[in-house]
């Protein structure tokens, strides 16, 4: 298990960027990308945590259910 540094750009392409054992690794990377983006850049930086590249690439392009409206 590890966790997966990617971006991701529409139509849910994924880059992969890096994996780290440690979470505060990657969120460190994670956030200095996002300082880094410019308004012309068309993707966003996602962590996630799993298993394996292809796990982390299910898990960010799957389709999830909104949450329910008064649940926060």
């Amino acid at each position: 298990m590890g966790y997966f540094v990617y971006k991701v750009f529409p139509l849910k392409r994924l880059e992969f960027v890096q994996q780290t054992q440690q979470y505060r690794e990657a969120r460190d990377l994670a956030r200095s990308m996002r300082k880094a983006l410019q308004q012309d850049d068309d993707y966003s930086v996602k962590v996630i945590f799993a298993q394996n590249p292809d796990e982390a690439e299910r898990l960010l392009t799957e389709e999830r259910e909104p949450r329910p409206v008064g649940e926060e």
